[in-house]
């Protein structure tokens, strides 16, 4: 099958200056395989039109009069199934603030800053589409250590004991930052073994993608940021 009989992936914006959306707009619609099918200016009306539009992205300001860009990704990726909602890719004014952290708690699969060149967009929204995670391991891990919460461990950390141990030891080796080949050379097994560890415990936590098994890996203390 070519792009050409493909439909386009559905993409809302959400930003609440007017430039940002149509700059955004522009870069979106200029490619035969991406179409933007609604712009909002708050999170209210994201939540709303997420729901009429069903879009297969949302590009989410975070600072917006209202309801903003957080309240707004929680909601929607709360009131979605881990592998069907829509995905949320953050669009923020400062790299690494608090409120990329705070968006990936939320339920965002990745984040970039509003300056980014036309072709990084592109890159990043193609890359979510497809289900991958648009932050690195090493920048989650800062993130963790500078925003980490302790006090949402206890209850995070109950959730622990439906793993099996291997489960454990695979979410271990993934929060500390290490890709699926060095963990499946860590064990012995092979990558595929890796995965579907790693899938099964993210099922079991209802966590999204291996951003958010990072962030439950610290907030529920099976690794500590002292560990590094």
């Amino acid at each position: 099958m070519t792009a050409a009989d493909t439909a386009p992936s559905r993409v809302l914006v959400c930003d609440d200056q007017e430039l940002i959306r149509v700059g955004l707009r522009m870069v979106i619609d200029s490619q035969p395989d991406l179409t933007v099918v609604g712009e909002v200016a708050d999170g209210a009306a994201a939540i709303a039109r997420t729901a009429e539009l069903a879009p297969d992205l949302v590009l989410m300001d975070v600072r917006m009069p209202g309801m903003d860009g957080l309240a707004a990704t929680e909601h929607i990726c709360a009131g979605s199934p881990r592998d069907s909602g829509p995905r949320i890719l953050v669009v923020t004014t400062f790299d690494l603030d608090e409120y990329a952290y705070a968006a990936l708690r939320a339920g965002a699969s990745g984040f970039l800053v509003k300056d980014a060149p036309a072709e990084e967009i592109l890159v990043t929204v193609r890359a979510v589409l497809r289900g991958e995670v648009m932050v690195a391991p090493s920048v989650t891990r800062r993130l963790v250590e500078r925003y980490v919460i302790p006090a949402a461990a206890p209850q995070r950390a109950q959730r622990l004991a439906a793993l099996t141990e291997r489960e454990r030891e695979v979410l271990t080796l993934v929060a500390r930052g290490l890709g699926n080949g060095e963990i499946a050379a860590r064990l012995f097994v092979g990558e595929t073994t890796v995965k579907t560890h790693l899938g099964r415990a993210l099922t079991k936590l209802g966590l999204r993608d291996r951003i958010h098994a990072v962030i439950f890996a610290y907030e529920s203390g099976l690794v500590r940021v002292s560990d590094h």
